[in-house]
């Protein structure tokens, strides 16, 4: 007979003495990075080693001859038809291995039915109608949460738009069900703004026409589990800085700090998310998801952005926050939901204690992008590890690391690498991530210095050369990837 888990000493206990292979496939280990130090046969299975080789549970197989990647969907699949991973994966005795993907599709699904191992998600077909934004609206609807004044509408020309949006006003923001990171979030003040977008807008069967307002982001993530949802801390976001994307409104970081809203704001948020879960839960919908919030600066209106039905890059800061190590991390309640195992929990104990400013502390990431539109050939990177700041503005290395907690004071930083020497420059090219204690924006979110001078020193360790007449080809072939996060 099977123990039922009771309480999160047993479920900590139950990963410690986990025998059965955990496989991330993913472009990178970023988005659950730290996870293998609390699930024993936890491994990553990489596109891109972002360690050298220097990671125990990093497995990146050489690169073979594949068709050009359009998404991270087609890199989890290049990896699960890889012969060093069918080879891994057929090699591990015991129990069928759990696959853990970012993203995945029913191509992603017949794989994994091929090679035995199983997926603890949602069917694909599921995510992807949580994950349209025109659906998300409609669900938060159902859950009694609001969006900002908009309309759900197809649009035929700039004049249909003003007919059905006037009364939004003269500014509007267009989305269309599908993208992130800013690709296909749309300002349009203008006719002409319209005409530079027009055929995505046109295209679409329907689109979310949002009355434009003075807002600054926020993140939660969250867990459907058959006991309840559990809610992590609400972040801050970094969008759109011109010193970390080349994207308007593009996500590019997170800051979990405990005074970065006020208790209102947090326990709104908290009910907004609570509320969504159990709406995902009457569709099906069970584990991991991510709310965004739109916070109107004029009103303090918390407004429904977008749902993330997946780990998310705020994965990363979620479960490194002092309550995931005081407990244990978000993500174990996914794996634990699709384990099959009975288990005991008091969700509402949970929230309780994680939502108390004691259980937050303070850390923060940026995601540095190459932001302009040149292309070059990188021929020197710097390595993921410990990297500190110095007085003259510059930084050096410090040592190998793979753990994140082990930046110990505000002049350090964990440097997640993403683009190796041999890689190319162009615009939206992810360089790497940088793991700090403390904020990273000032109260009128602005990026503050400190964060200013990481940027600098970091992509002053990058060394590339010109890629002469191999610029075109190589812009060519980064049209096909560049609308999707290597993240």
């Amino acid at each position: 007979m099977t123990e039922t888990l009771r309480g999160l000493s047993d479920i900590r206990r139950h990963f410690y003495r986990n025998d059965r292979p955990v496989l991330f496939f993913s472009a990178t280990c970023f988005n659950l990075i730290g996870m293998d130090e609390w699930v024993r046969g936890f491994r990553y299975i990489n596109y891109i080693d972002c360690f050298d080789g220097h990671h125990p549970n990093v497995i990146a197989p050489p690169e073979t001859a594949h068709r050009p990647f359009t998404s991270i969907e087609d890199i989890n699949n290049y990896l699960l038809e890889h012969k060093h991973v069918v080879d891994y994966v057929r090699s591990v005795s015991g129990r069928r291995p759990i696959g853990v993907f970012l993203m995945f599709d029913e191509r992603t699904e017949a794989l994994c039915k091929e090679l035995g191992i199983d997926m603890c998600f949602p069917s694909a077909a599921l995510r992807s109608e949580v994950d349209d934004k025109i659906s998300a609206t409609r669900i938060g609807e159902r859950a009694g949460i609001k969006s900002v004044p908009h309309v759900l509408t197809n649009v035929e020309s700039y004049e249909h738009l003003r007919r059905v949006a006037g009364h939004l006003g003269d500014e509007v923001v267009i989305q269309t069900a599908f993208g992130d990171s800013g690709h296909t979030t749309f300002f349009i003040a203008s006719e002409a703004d319209f005409n530079k977008h027009a055929s995505d807008i046109i295209e679409a069967p329907e689109v979310k026409v949002m009355r434009k307002i003075r807002c600054r982001g926020a993140a939660q993530e969250a867990c459907v589990t058959r006991h309840g949802t559990i809610v992590g801390p609400l972040m801050t976001e970094l969008v759109g800085f011109k010193e970390l994307t080349p994207y308007r409104g593009g996500w590019c970081g997170n800051e979990v700090l405990h005074d970065s809203f006020d208790a209102d704001t947090r326990q709104r948020a908290r009910k907004m998310t609570a509320g969504f879960g159990e709406e995902l839960r009457k569709m099906g919908y069970r584990g991991y998801f991510e709310l965004d919030f739109l916070r109107d600066l004029d009103t303090n209106e918390l407004y429904l952005g977008e749902i993330n039905p997946r780990i998310t890059g705020a994965s990363a800061m979620t479960n490194l926050a002092a309550f995931a190590h005081a407990d244990a991390p978000l993500f174990l309640f996914h794996l634990l939901e699709f384990s099959g195992i009975d288990f005991e929990l008091d969700v509402g104990a949970i929230n309780d204690r994680w939502s108390d400013p004691a259980n937050i502390d303070a850390w923060s990431q940026m995601v540095i992008k190459h932001t302009t539109d040149d292309v070059e050939m990188v021929i020197d990177a710097p390595k993921s590890g410990i990297w500190q700041l110095d007085e003259d503005g510059t930084a050096h290395f410090v040592r190998e690391q793979t753990h994140r907690r082990t930046v110990e004071h505000e002049e350090r930083a964990f440097f997640l690498r993403i683009t190796r020497p041999g890689d190319w420059f162009y615009e939206g090219a992810d360089l790497g991530i940088l793991t700090l204690q403390g904020r990273l924006m000032t109260e009128d979110f602005d990026l503050e210095e400190r964060a200013q001078k990481w940027i600098r020193a970091m992509r002053a360790q990058f060394h590339t050369r010109a890629a002469g007449g191999l610029g075109p080809i190589v812009s060519a072939r980064v049209a096909e990837v560049a609308n999707f996060k290597m993240l």
